[in-house]
């Protein structure tokens, strides 16, 4: 075989995208998901963020907006954590969060991140059927970042890289509050 491997697979205009879930009950998911992000955007590749259950009070976000080739959906509503919304919140959130969803897997991308997803899912907030979906009819060249706490069996099957961030220790145990520009 002649060439460097590595060379080789870089330069296939046939590249498959791969599916990538951050999950686990340490910290780190988005980390790793924004790392992805930094090298893919060095690379010259599109990535699409859409964030879940999130806010724009944290720290990535305006620099995600710098970086060429990295489009952020603005979270344009926020409805605290699932387990404290009511009913009528939770509607309300369902609709925005699908409405998200369908928004981000139709944006042209090369690197889709979907941080927070995973919750967002086991909340009932987006469809789990809709999410697995897609990604088995993903296009080929698409690569698929899935984050959260808990993945289902039917995810995991699909992807190709599972990492799971376990919590060995962690401030919060210790009545920590998030720190700004650490946690978020």
């Amino acid at each position: 075989m002649s060439g460097n491997i590595w060379k080789e697979n870089r330069e296939d205009k046939q590249r498959k995208g791969l599916i990538h879930i951050y999950c686990g009950d340490g910290k780190g998911k988005t980390t790793a998901a924004l790392g992805l992000t930094l090298r893919a955007a060095g690379r010259g590749m599109k990535v699409v963020i859409a964030r879940f259950l999130k806010t724009e009070d944290s720290g990535e976000v305006e620099m995600l907006r710098c970086l060429p080739g990295v489009y952020l959906f603005p979270c344009e509503k926020s409805f605290g954590f699932t387990f404290s919304m009511g009913e009528e919140e939770k509607k309300e959130a369902g609709k925005y969060y699908q409405s998200l969803f369908a928004q981000a897997v139709e944006r042209e991308a090369d690197l889709l991140i979907l941080d927070e997803i995973l919750p967002a899912c086991q909340a009932g907030l987006v469809g789990k059927q809709e999410v697995e979906d897609f990604l088995k009819e993903h296009s080929p060249g698409l690569e698929v970042v899935l984050t959260g706490r808990k993945a289902w069996r039917e995810i995991l099957d699909m992807a190709d890289y599972v990492t799971e961030m376990k919590a060995v220790k962690h401030p919060y145990a210790c009545k920590t509050l998030a720190r700004r520009g650490i946690e978020y």
